[in-house]
């Protein structure tokens, strides 16, 4: 079987030594020669005329600005000899197959496939519905019913109207008369008024039969096109729901055992949009298909960032995890030796919390860099766990506030819940005062301002922060500059509120600082550690009332 889109390294690799273990895709440095054989990507986006696709990179180019993550994937053939593939995810200039990149695993536009035949299908369900829904016969009968009922509607109300002014006029004429007459022609007079009043009744009641039963008979005119309407609805989406099944079923990866697994069976076929259609799951079911040897990977993004995520171009980025973990993790990487998962792996082993204050009811650590502050779903070794075992008898929630785990800094931990309750609330009424100092990984073109940018999770990628102005929380920072450099920017930074990764996202996006913390492994480069520190707080003391300030000084 040949392999058209296996493409061997145009330079010299020879001195390069293979990786021990595959690369762990949802964190890793990118290997050597990952690098090289993203660069050869790279070189080629930057010259190609293939296609027109606008990455937002030329402002002169219009059309919608989409940027894009692109995949390489290194592998030695059935020969031994090394070369590298390429993907990208989800469609390029809207088309999912391009020369020199690998093929969807299953293209669902592929002509005459039964996708197309039962998407023309479906669109000839549309097309019927949306035929009815405009005839004019239809419409003639909604709106002649409409008519007629506001009609009725007018014409009951009238007699209601009716009802109720000759009672009041007959109530007037008793007052007027009754005095006049003798026994026998007031009883007389009085019949003569409820013969009245009833045959205002029974006309009400004859209208109201009446209109009744029209009404009735034009719905059951107008049910004839209603219940056709909806009999095509059902059948469309039973025929769409069918589709997506097979879908499902169909779009299969292999993995190097030549095993076959469907969306539908990863994802108990209800897989999250866009499964399947990364550049990883692409590249490694090319590579297990044509018998190549996986070595290594990387993917990084090509374009202007979106609006809500940080995406910085040629960055290396990780998988996602939400579409490819389970496909990846489930089932194609199966058999694979793999670099270690840093996210099972307890980076605080071998590391003390300095103690900066003390006394019998709080105490004020420093907390090192990659540190639970809590514990986490795999790892239990934490601030709050090192404290806990430190104090046995210590009563309450212990940990007061939070730092991410890649922060290190000041945090307050309270002996008993009387204390923690006084300084939470000192938190939650902001009448706590903090300062944090950064190291950014660029120079900026203002020396202090103010970032509103509201943040929430990204579902599809935890704990990727993104901005959102819609579901968002408010998240807002004062910051100044205090250096520069060597091409960096130390920065304070004053949070007024206390969102995660609060100060990273407002650092790297575009609507922020535009220059990411140097170290942030999520958005922006890996480097010895996240420059990020706790470094001043103020607050009441819970029992004293005095007025303290701690300052830790950050060791970069």
């Amino acid at each position: 079987m040949q392999n058209h889109f296996f493409q061997p390294f145009q330079t010299d690799i020879s001195g390069i030594s293979l990786p021990e273990k595959f690369t762990f895709p949802f964190y890793y440095q990118p290997h050597p020669l990952s690098k090289i054989a993203a660069s050869a990507l790279q070189n080629y986006l930057e010259t190609q005329s293939d296609f027109e696709h606008n990455f937002g990179l030329d402002e002169s180019q219009s059309g919608l600005v989409i940027g894009k993550m692109f995949g390489v994937l290194v592998c030695q053939n059935e020969k031994d000899e090394l070369g590298y593939l390429w993907a990208f995810s989800g469609k390029l200039a809207n088309e999912n197959q391009h020369n020199y990149f690998v093929p969807t695993v299953f293209d669902m536009l592929t002509e005459n496939s039964f996708f197309r035949k039962e998407e023309e299908l479906l669109n000839a369900y549309n097309r019927e519905i949306e035929a009815l829904e405009v005839s004019e016969d239809y419409l003639k009968e909604i709106e002649n019913y409409n008519a007629k009922k506001l009609q009725a509607e007018t014409e009951l109300q009238n007699q209601k109207n009716r009802i109720k002014e000759q009672k009041t006029l007959r109530d007037a004429r008793r007052v007027q008369i009754e005095s006049t007459l003798n026994q026998e022609e007031l009883e007389a007079f009085n019949f003569e008024l409820s013969e009245e009043s009833k045959k205002e009744s029974i006309l009400l009641k004859k209208m109201t039969k009446y209109w009744k039963l029209t009404l009735q008979a034009l719905e059951e005119k107008g049910l004839v096109f209603s219940n056709e309407l909806m009999q095509l609805k059902e059948e469309r989406k039973a025929k769409s729901a069918a589709l997506q099944q097979k879908l499902f079923a169909e779009y299969s990866f292999y993995n190097q055992y030549k095993e076959k697994k469907s969306l539908g069976e990863i994802f108990n076929n209800n897989p999250p949009a866009g499964a399947g259609e990364c550049a990883a799951p692409k590249l490694l079911h090319y590579a297990f298909q044509h018998n190549l040897n996986p070595i290594c990977m990387a993917e990084f993004w090509w374009g202007q960032s979106p609006n809500l995520e940080i995406r910085q171009h040629k960055q290396f980025y990780p998988s996602c995890k939400s579409k490819c973990e389970p496909i990846l993790m489930g089932h194609m990487l199966q058999g694979i030796e793999m670099e270690d998962n840093p996210f099972i792996m307890n980076h605080a082993e071998g590391k003390d919390i300095e103690i900066v204050y003390e006394d019998e009811v709080m105490l004020v650590v420093n907390k090192p860099t990659e540190f639970l502050s809590v514990p986490g779903k795999t790892i239990s070794d934490s601030v709050y766990a090192r404290m806990k075992e430190k104090y046995p008898d210590a009563s309450g929630p212990l940990i007061v506030h939070r730092l991410d785990m890649s922060t290190s800094g000041i945090m307050l931990i309270a002996k008993n819940e009387v204390t923690a309750v006084q300084l939470q609330s000192q938190f939650i009424n902001r009448t706590i005062k903090k300062r944090y100092v950064a190291l950014l990984d660029g120079l900026l073109e203002k020396s202090y301002g103010y970032i509103d940018l509201p943040l929430r999770v990204d579902l599809e990628d935890r704990p990727r922060q993104l901005v959102c102005y819609e579901h968002g929380k408010p998240a807002q920072t004062k910051w100044k500059t205090i250096e520069v450099k060597n091409g960096k920017t130390k920065v304070h930074f004053y949070p007024i509120t206390g969102r995660t990764h609060q100060l990273r996202v407002h650092a790297s996006h575009n609507l922020g600082l535009k220059t990411p913390i140097f170290g942030d492994d999520l958005y922006g480069t890996k480097a010895d550690r996240l420059h990020l520190h706790a470094e001043w707080i103020q607050f009441e003391h819970p029992v004293t009332k005095e007025v303290m300030e701690i300052l830790v000084e950050a060791e970069f």
